[in-house]
């Protein structure tokens, strides 16, 4: 095959009508030793049209992900899973720097995904060249084959960076020879405001950010290298923006390479600073390098910083995330004496002049609440948000400032309190006020003067903005009685009004910003306030809870979700009637979420999560009302079947847990049918949730095991997800849950007639005791398998045990049993697990005319004694535990409250059984 041939194959791929054909035919031609290399000449080629170079770099990227390593076959017998021949991996390595070099962009991001891949694979074994091709590049006087170089050595660095110093010898013998070369680059350039020279300084700084972040290699930077690289970065950073800039939309601005480059630079030299830079927070081997640097750096560094904050002032265009930056190298700054001395003059001026402007309600705040208010509560809410946002940095500064140093808090409270008391205050201002006293809450109410006065501010200041004509103050107001919602009240009247305002505010106010913050505030004063704080909202509870479903839906917003549970929690008997209305309107608001869900990423599968978990706190707060779960248990259901039926694997924990919620006490026949979609989705894709399944199969056994028995298929269900786990390769934990799975099954079906599974189950734990087993947990789960079936019925194991031949078992099996079970006596821990011991050891002991059984005779009555001493130091630690008032669950319960992984009676005193013969076995309760 040759680059036309290929071309015209990927030109069919864009071609809808071609498409299916010409898949097909590359699907047959990709294992075809010499295709890789064809496949980079055609992203190479500029004769070949642009379209069809990218379909060919996103084609090579997909191989070179997913077909670069050798790999073995996924079970026994398999085939050889393709992979790129070393023939084509080899001229693959030898062009891909070139490729890079040559592309233009929209290329030349999909092959720095295959460089990364490449690097991450066989540097430095077998591509250590990569370091001369980039270095040739970087000696190039022509400037533009450095961004190419520059980008494979980003990739060659960002596989390291998060790496130990002690992994990290490859990538600095590279920065041996080529740290000087970026240095003298980006020394060079740095006169050059073109675009051209900033995005290549802009590379090199992210490089240099990926080197430093994690480990600071002293061999490799030096305190004369490191030195250099400071004066870069700041002269960067307190270099002023090209004035064409200001002509582009303000929103758009931070996405200039002049204010990236200004971004890198500071956020470098933050993290240099918090990481390398303070002493007394950093571990020892940086020790001396930070009093070194702190001494050194603080001045010229903090002052290139209050140049971006004065231009702020200035109200010059600064960005965003520079703002952000030099912020959080000011919040450092005051954690030290040295630091602290240079930035104090000027930090009543910083909290007036930045933090004040920061902190208060903006004109662009105003324009999106005004035009889309849901999308002002997202932003507003968005934990993401808070990592990159200067607000989120002035509120942390604020916070650190008056905290940590002296007069700080009283010389700004006098401010604040100066700015909201002054006639001429602006709305935006009181605000800003209000939300910065808002953020020091936790301070004021430890400090005796202000704690003794906040009752008063409450009511003269905050109360009055409910009854604001602006929607902003109305529902600053309500954050505000959040933040402040442990102050201790004198008069219960102030606390009674502080409910009212805020549940109007829920419940009446038109601005969805406002209502979202007043079910905050409600939730948080409950918490706080406790059981004294019921009676203000239970006259109401039931409207409440109403408005909060219908906000939960019209504004998606996680945190309300949490509210609801609170209230679910704090006020079940009232709420009894309209449970089901609230799940329906859970489940709808899930199901509007997931239709959603699919181009809004995280945010609102997380909103979704939250409404699944409020399903479940109202499931486990009526679980003693029969009537009403079983009213609860269709709606949920709902959501359940769509998580199932459509593969919705990121609530499959979710899911699994509902189900398991749904039959804890009784099992429906639509129960029985989610028995078999569960099962379904166990085949399809739920072989890595299997531990999350456990509990909900622990049900359908234990719960009712006569309707369990009633149809062979749910019994080979459960045998066969366990043969899938115990064969299959999913590491030792779930294999754990699959034994004990079997295990249930014999122990609750005694009695019960399955004589007809015990060979199978036998048979599947024996022979995965022949394979590796790492941990004793497993071993110990197997056997307990067998002496179940030995306490089933011994003989039926015996003459089980004598028609499996296990190669390497010569003289039986039964023998090899016994051994191992008496050798591993100690390794059986807990409660149930040791009871279990002690009566399989009670059968043996009833067979001494067996041959296996004789020749350890003398073993038997020590190995009981020491299970005997593990029981009675369970026992006392189970009652330390009762009296203490710690409650521990059964394993089932543990695995799913995921607290535990295992559902293994690990710890003492594990289980919570009471008999030790047939009440411990008939209903295995424990586990």
């Amino acid at each position: 095959m040759d680059v036309k041939t290929l071309s015209e194959l990927l030109k069919g791929t864009i071609d809808p009508t071609l498409r299916n054909e010409a898949e097909k035919k590359l699907a047959e031609v990709h294992k075809i030793i010499g295709f890789g290399p064809i496949l980079l000449q055609v992203v190479m080629s500029n004769e070949v049209e642009l379209p069809v170079r990218q379909a060919a770099v996103i084609y090579l990227k997909n191989m070179v992900s997913g077909s670069w390593v050798d790999r073995e076959p996924d079970t026994p017998g398999a085939p050889v899973p393709f992979s790129v021949h070393e023939q084509d991996r080899a001229l693959i390595r030898d062009n891909v720097v070139d490729a890079v070099v040559l592309a233009p962009d929209i290329i030349r991001i999909q092959l720095a995904v295959c460089v990364s891949q490449i690097v991450k694979h066989d540097f430095p074994g077998r591509w250590p060249q990569i370091v001369d091709k980039v270095s040739i590049y970087l000696q190039n006087p022509d400037p533009s084959g450095w961004l190419g170089a520059l980008l494979c050595l980003y990739q060659l660095v960002k596989n390291y960076e998060y790496k130990k110093s002690e992994e990290r010898g490859p990538l600095r013998e590279a920065m041996n020879l080529l740290l000087p070369q970026l240095y003298g680059i980006i020394t060079q350039l740095m006169p050059d405001e073109s675009q051209q020279a900033v995005s290549v300084q802009k590379q090199i700084l992210k490089i240099y950010f990926a080197l430093t972040q994690y480990v600071l290699p002293l061999d490799l930077i030096t305190k004369e290298v490191f030195s250099q690289w400071m004066e870069v970065l700041r002269v960067i950073a307190e270099s002023d923006v090209p004035a064409h800039t200001l002509q582009v939309d303000e929103e758009e601005r931070p996405q200039l390479i002049w204010w990236k480059r200004k971004k890198w630079a500071l956020h470098t030299l933050t993290r240099l600073f918090e990481r390398y830079g303070s002493p007394g927070s950093v571990t020892k081997e940086y020790k001396e390098f930070s009093e070194w640097y702190l001494k050194t750096f603080s001045g010229g560094i903090l002052a290139s910083m209050l140049k971006n904050l004065d231009q702020f002032r200035q109200k010059v265009y600064v960005s965003p995330r520079v703002m952000q930056q030099a912020l959080n190298y000011i919040n450092t700054s005051i954690s030290h004496a040295h630091s602290w001395k240079l930035i104090k003059p000027h930090m009543l001026q910083i909290i007036q002049d930045i933090v004040f402007p920061l902190m208060s309600y903006s004109e662009s705040d105003a324009e999106l609440w005004d035009t889309d208010p849901y999308e002002y509560i997202r932003i507003k809410f968005d934990i993401f948000e808070d990592f990159v946002s200067p607000v989120t940095a002035a509120q942390t500064l604020l916070h650190s400032a008056c905290k940590k140093r002296k007069e700080m808090l009283q010389k700004t409270m006098n401010l604040l309190l100066a700015i909201i008391q002054t006639a001429g205050t602006t709305p935006s201002q009181k605000d800003g006020a209000l939300h910065m006293i808002g953020t020091m809450a936790d301070i004021l109410l430890k400090k005796p003067v202000y704690k003794e006065q906040m009752e008063k501010f409450l009511v003269e200041i905050v109360f009055t903005e409910f009854n604001s004509p602006h929607g902003h103050l109305r529902a600053r107001a309500c954050w505000v009685l959040h933040y402040f919602s442990d102050v201790k009240y004198k008069n219960e009247q102030v606390l009674a009004e502080a409910f009212r305002l805020t549940v109007n505010s829920l419940l009446h106010d038109k601005e969805p910003p406002v209502k979202v913050e007043a079910a905050i505030a409600v939730q948080m004063m409950l918490s706080s306030k406790g059981e004294s704080a019921r009676k203000y909202l239970e006259p109401q509870i039931r409207e409440i809870t109403l408005e909060l479903l219908k906000i939960i839906r019209e504004t998606e917003n996680d945190d309300l979700t949490s509210v609801m549970q609170k209230i679910v929690c704090t006020y079940t008997e009232q709420l009894v009637p309209v449970a089901v209305d609230i799940c329906q309107h859970l489940v709808g608001t899930f199901a509007q979420i997931v239709l959603e869900s699919a181009d809004a990423g995280d945010e609102k599968a997380i909103t979704a999560m939250g409404l699944l978990n409020t399903m479940e706190t109202i499931l486990a707060v009526m679980e003693d009302r029969p009537e009403v779960h079983a009213a609860l248990e269709p709606v949920i259901l709902q959501a359940i079947h769509h998580i199932f039926t459509n593969s919705i694997m990121e609530f499959y924990e979710e899911a699994m847990s509902l189900s398991c919620d749904l039959t804890t006490k009784h099992i429906s026949q639509d129960m029985w049918k989610m028995l078999e979609v569960m099962y379904t989705v166990f085949q399809r894709d739920g072989f890595d949730y299997f531990s999350d399944m456990m509990p909900a199969l622990h049900n359908y056994i234990t719960v009712d095991t006569k309707a369990f028995l009633t149809s062979p298929d749910y019994m080979m269900a459960m045998y066969n997800m366990s043969k899938a786990m115990l064969e299959g390769d999913p590491g030792e934990d779930p294999e754990c849950h699959a034994a004990k799975l079997l295990e249930v099954i014999i122990l609750q079906c005694k009695g019960m007639n399955i004589d007809q599974v015990i060979p199978i189950f036998v048979e599947l734990v024996l022979k995965r005791l022949t394979r590796e087993v790492k941990t004793s947990e497993l071993r110990t789960m197997c056997i307990q398998v067998i002496i179940a079936a030995l306490f089933y019925n011994p003989a039926l194991l015996l003459d089980t045990l004598d028609k499996i031949q296990i190669p390497g078992m010569p003289g039986g099996v039964f023998g090899h049993f016994v051994q191992q079970w008496i050798h591993d006596t100690d390794c059986f821990i807990g409660l149930h697990d040791r009871k279990l011991c002690v009566l399989g050891l009670v059968h043996l002991m009833q067979m001494p005319d067996n041959q296996a059984v004789a020749g350890h005779a003398a073993q038997l009555v020590p190995s009981a004694l020491l299970l005997f001493d593990g029981l009675k130091r369970a026992y006392a630690a189970r009652k330390k535990d009762e009296s203490s008032g710690t409650v521990r669950g059964s394993r089932a319960m543990k695995a799913k409250q995921g607290r535990r992984k295992r559902l293994d009676g690990a710890e003492e005193g594990d289980s919570d059984e009471e008999g030790i013969d047939s009440e411990l076995l008939d209903s295995d309760e424990d586990e």
